[in-house]
């Protein structure tokens, strides 16, 4: 739908928002504080006549006296003028161009302002039957700016000409508050882009803040509208949401209001009111231990998380193909992989690199109890036992067991010596019986040559 076709009840409404400027000796925020490539943007930018404010998460960070992530800049520069001005610029960016200033690893991204995309003028903007904005190249003013951001902590700019700061949504009180509050009527606004329910708890859990009342009471009625976001962009989302560092307390808050259940719906299905079943007790493992591996500083990867999370809707998947179509316990499970997978992939747009992991996770689980002759030395070689060791010891903590007894091996034989390592997988072999002598083979006497 084209935004000169919008009635009156599908444009967003307009919130009136109330300048309040604090100048440089009112706030905390330092130029030390702010990366040296983004002051040089911001410098720049501002060199050349335009309007330079380091806008969203940097701003509202540096105030709460945290390092920021990221640096982002808006600007009255258009794309194509901030190209100019840039030799490391590139354009990117559909649904609204962005300008990228690359400095190696380092980007600083700076957007145009934006503006309300329901004016007749700007011709460049997109929204559906349900009120999402599909394309949304529309400029504007910086007021108009602060009135189309999402919360009211993230709608205050930092001026690089006098280093004030200009809120306009009440972003300063509702930090001292602790509110993450959105910006607008919260149904619209969620409308207009659904991901900002998931904004609203990822900001929540990672400031520690309470949503506002009125923020937080249609998230769960409208949590379906999720349903058509682009599987890539949310897969995306989903990793700024469980491997942030606080997974565990985001799953939950997600589950809450109906969120986790529109990311993830094969796992859904195996949701208790008690939290009891083995899916629910492996997600509380597995996010628990990846937040608490970056808190430590050690690498992460996805497709250990998603591997996890989905090993037992995988398993009562392969028991009903064994049921129905009498497969072999490995061949049920190689054909539910494909169908897990291929659920999963339609909510979240897994990369290829990530399932190819995952199966070889699943298939590690199959091979590990098989460990006699010299299959447990060639499997010690493999470029992801680890990842299958560590999965197989938190299912040792949900299923007991002679689970938790095969991962108890497998550290002990991973720590021993060669000596210790051929003696352990000799006693293997004798627990399992003598080894099979050959077959003779029988001898049959030649027929006599006819005479």
């Amino acid at each position: 739908m084209n935004k000169n076709d919008c009635t009156p009840s599908e444009a967003p409404v307009i919130t009136e928002l109330a300048l309040n400027i604090i100048t440089r000796q009112e706030h905390n925020i330092s130029r030390k504080k702010i990366s040296d490539n983004a002051l040089k943007v911001l410098y720049r930018l501002h060199g050349a006549g335009f309007d330079a404010y380091l806008v969203g998460g940097g701003v509202r960070d540096l105030l709460l006296g945290q390092a920021p992530k990221d640096f982002d800049i808006a600007t009255n520069a258009t794309p194509e003028q901030i190209r100019q001005l840039f030799k490391n610029c590139r354009l990117i960016g559909r649904r609204f161009r962005l300008a990228h200033i690359m400095f190696g690893r380092d980007i600083i991204e700076v957007a145009t302002f934006r503006g309300h995309h329901q004016e007749p003028s700007k011709n460049v903007s997109q929204q559906s039957k349900e009120g999402m904005l599909l394309r949304d190249n529309v400029y504007g003013t910086i007021d108009e700016d602060a009135e189309r951001r999402d919360f009211t902590v993230n709608a205050m700019y930092y001026n690089i000409g006098d280093y004030s700061i200009h809120d306009y949504a009440g972003g300063i009180d509702d930090l001292e508050d602790k509110l993450i509050r959105l910006i607008g009527d919260p149904d619209t606004r969620y409308r207009e882009d659904p991901v900002r329910m998931l904004r609203a708890i990822r900001f929540a859990i990672k400031l520690d803040f309470d949503i506002e009342e009125d923020t937080a009471e249609p998230i769960e009625e409208l949590a379906t509208l999720l349903q058509d976001i682009p599987p890539a962009r949310l897969y995306e989302e989903s990793l700024k949401m469980l491997q942030s560092g606080y997974g565990l307390e985001t799953y939950h808050l997600m589950r809450e209001y109906n969120l986790f259940q529109q990311l993830f719906p094969t796992i859904a299905e195996f949701f208790t009111e008690d939290y009891s079943s083995p899916t629910e007790q492996m997600l509380d493992l597995v996010l628990d231990s990846t937040d608490q591996r970056i808190e430590e500083g050690k690498r992460i990867n996805p497709a250990f998380m998603f591997a996890a999370m989905l090993w037992y809707p995988l398993q009562e998947k392969a028991k009903l193909l064994m049921e129905t179509r009498k497969l072999s316990f490995y061949d049920a499970i190689m054909e539910a992989s494909n169908y897990i997978l291929d659920d999963q992939v339609r909510t979240i747009a897994i990369p290829r690199r990530h399932t190819a992991t995952i199966r070889e996770i699943w298939q590690l689980q199959l091979r590990m109890p098989r460990r006699n002759g010299k299959r447990a030395f060639r499997l010690m070689e493999l470029n992801k036992f680890r990842a299958g060791f560590d999965f197989l010891e938190m299912r040792g903590e949900i299923e007991q067991g002679d689970t938790q007894q095969l991962a108890k091996w497998w550290e002990v034989f991973q720590n021993a010596g060669r000596n210790m390592r051929q003696a352990m997988v000799a006693d293997l072999d004798a627990s399992e019986g003598q080894p099979k002598t050959r077959r003779r083979k029988t001898l049959r006497k030649k027929k006599p040559k006819a005479s």
